[in-house]
């Protein structure tokens, strides 16, 4: 038997399969498919939903800024109504010398205590209602009629 093709060099360039044969693997999901969105980013969207909700009913919710922190700080700038036995869920820093009013939703405690999206989602919006009403000097009912109920 006479061979005249030459072996393929397996050299260094790039390859095009997997050693089976099945081609190289990609992502598990495109990045538009919510499989695909960070436990931080459904969070932020939970957030966003629960405002855009508010808004609504409370146009001046506009003028305020809402953030998304992992955790409390514990350097002493706005922790001053908690203590070790107790960590906030969310906390507000009033308007000053040109900086918009903010309500801050912490992450990781309000995430330690649900179960799942629709429970993280209701206490979410607990939050943020708890934390807009501090604000604007009113009462949760006030702001969200439907607060507090299952």
């Amino acid at each position: 038997m006479d061979n005249r093709v030459p072996p393929l060099a397996a050299g260094p360039g790039p390859r095009r399969r997997d050693r089976h044969g099945r081609g190289m693997r990609g992502p598990i999901a495109p990045p538009q498919v919510p499989l695909a969105a960070s436990r931080a980013e459904v969070f932020a969207d939970l957030v966003q939903d629960s405002v855009e909700r508010l808004e609504r009913r409370w146009p001046q919710l506009a003028d305020i800024d809402f953030l998304v922190l992992e955790v409390p700080r514990l350097d002493g700038r706005g922790t001053e109504g908690w203590s070790d036995e107790a960590v906030p869920l969310g906390g507000i820093i009033p308007a000053r010398e040109g900086r918009r009013a903010r309500v801050v939703v912490y992450r990781r405690p309000v995430e330690i205590r649900t179960k799942g999206r629709d429970e993280r989602a209701a206490l979410v919006h607990e939050v943020v209602v708890e934390q807009v009403a501090e604000l604007l000097g009113l009462t949760p009912e006030t702001v969200d009629p439907r607060y507090g109920e299952d």
